[in-house]
């Protein structure tokens, strides 16, 4: 597995990044040494010739923990105005620490209808294009602020799976508060073992994925893999490792074995065909015969209008 790995890490040019809320926080709010630590590593990864784009949580936290808010928010008036005020601490952070090492960083905030868009999510592409060639880091949050259940993500999980799509990135890697995807919870049962590569989503990993979540963040292991599931659908490996690990990315780039791997699916969906499957909410729904079934699902051909029985919504 070790040669799958390096063959992975050998081949990675461009590299998506993603750093929860419980990686990022510790007892007093934003971990500055953490962050710091992350920083200098994917500072070194950009000065060597890799692209790195960055998709990081900690606004709600980092406003939380600036007004003195020690209980969980449950309404949302209350989470936006919380990543209100530490969306900007959060980015100040993270410029202030990229800068000591020499790299300038973009700040972008999307929401869903950003990306079903076709033109606005044509027009993120060509940004984060012309900033990873500008050897600029974007770094991407969702905008709490403005967000609503009809426009959210649903979690940063998903956001990033979204945006290894759209740059095409050649390595997923997802910093978690724990080691990796476990047999079973390893915070309830002492016969959980670490699994170190998925090669396929078959029950027993789904079973695998919980839906338990820090205090601090919104996507537990199960959303995690979902965003394996889709990032690996279109041929990107991914990575699930402890953020909070010292050296982890240089760690994973050195192609050590660390974390939990799920490798790329054979048959990968095309870009646009992606967006339409993973990006795009369904409006409606369309009945077709058999025929047009069994030239989707078994002949890869288009459907055509004479297969349509009946459009619903």
């Amino acid at each position: 597995m070790e040669n799958i790995r390096q063959n992975i890490i050998t081949r990675a040019k461009k590299i998506l990044i993603k750093v929860g809320s419980a990686v990022l926080t510790g007892d007093d709010g934003l971990d500055l040494k953490i962050i710091d630590s992350l920083v200098l590593e994917m500072a070194n990864l950009a000065k060597k010739g890799y692209a790195v784009v960055l998709v990081t949580s900690g606004a709600i936290v980092s406003g939380k923990h600036r007004l003195k808010i020690t209980e969980n928010l449950k309404s949302i008036p209350e989470k936006q105005a919380a990543a209100a005020i530490g969306q900007g601490r959060l980015m100040r952070v993270y410029s202030k620490a990229f800068e000591k090492n020499g790299i300038y960083v973009a700040q972008i905030l999307l929401t869903l209808s950003d990306l079903t868009d076709r033109q606005r999510y044509l027009n993120i592409r060509n940004t984060l294009s012309t900033l990873m060639a500008w050897g600029t880091i974007p770094i991407i949050n969702e905008n709490d602020t403005v967000a609503v259940d009809e426009i959210k993500f649903g979690d940063n999980d998903n956001l990033a799976a979204m945006i290894a799509n759209i740059i095409e990135a050649d390595l997923f890697i997802n910093l978690t508060s724990i080691d990796g995807l476990y047999t079973c919870n390893p915070a309830s049962s002492k016969k959980s073992k670490l699994i170190s590569v998925v090669s396929e989503f078959s029950e027993e990993i789904e079973a695998a994925a919980t839906e338990e979540t820090s205090s601090s963040g919104t996507g537990g292991m199960k959303s995690k893999v979902q965003a394996a599931k889709k990032v690996t659908a279109i041929g990107i490996p991914c990575i699930i490792a402890p953020g909070k690990k010292k050296n982890i990315l240089t760690d994973i780039m050195t192609g050590r074995e660390i974390g939990t791997l799920f490798l790329p699916m054979t048959d990968r969906l095309n870009s646009k065909k992606y967006w339409i499957a993973f990006t795009l909410r369904p409006r409606g729904k369309l009945v077709i015969d058999d025929g047009a079934k069994k030239a989707l699902l078994e002949e890869g051909k288009s459907l055509l209008p004479s297969g349509i029985i009946d459009i619903e919504g």
